[in-house]
C-alpha cells in the first residue's frame, strides 16, 4: 500500500485592503499578497471528484472575504483564515498563511512586512481527532 502525501498552494493572490494599525492605513489602504499552502495524506484512489481533496477556488474565498474586511493586524487576518480553511477543510493536517504588505508606511523604499502562520497536527491531536 502506497501512501501519498498531497499539497495545494495558492500563490501571490494580489488584493488592495485597508489593513494597518494607523488610522491613515485605514484610509488610504495598500497592496497585499497572499499564499496558502496544505498539505494531507490523499485518501484513496485518484477520481475526478472535488470532495477528496482541497478545492483552491474554495481557498480564494476565503482569503478575499477576510482581505475584505479591515483589521488592525496581520495576524489577525492571518489567523482567521487559517482557521477558516481548517473548519472548511477538517481532513488537513498542515496549513501555512502568508500575507505580505507592499511598502508600509514606514519610509523605507520598496519594503514588505510579512506575516506567516503555520499550523500542524501534533501526533496528541492526531490521536483524538481520528480515534486513535
Amino acid at each position: 500500500m502506497r501512501t501519498i502525501r498531497q499539497h495545494i498552494t495558492l500563490t501571490d493572490l494580489r488584493f488592495y485592503a485597508f489593513h494597518g494599525y494607523y488610522p491613515e492605513e485605514q484610509v488610504l489602504g495598500n497592496e497585499f499578497i497572499v499564499s496558502i499552502h496544505v498539505a494531507f495524506y490523499k485518501r484513496g484512489k485518484a477520481e475526478e471528484d472535488l470532495s477528496g481533496t482541497v478545492n483552491y477556488e474554495t481557498l480564494y474565498g476565503i482569503a478575499k472575504e477576510e482581505m475584505q474586511c479591515p483589521r488592525k493586524l496581520l495576524e489577525t487576518v492571518t489567523e482567521t483564515m487559517l482557521d477558516r480553511v481548517l473548519a472548511e477543510f477538517p481532513f488537513v493536517d498542515q496549513i501555512e498563511v502568508n500575507i505580505c504588505k507592499n511598502n508600509p508606511p514606514f519610509g523605507a523604499d520598496h519594503a514588505k512586512a510579512n506575516v506567516a502562520l503555520v499550523w500542524k497536527l501534533s501526533e496528541d491531536t492526531a490521536s483524538g481527532r481520528f480515534g486513535a
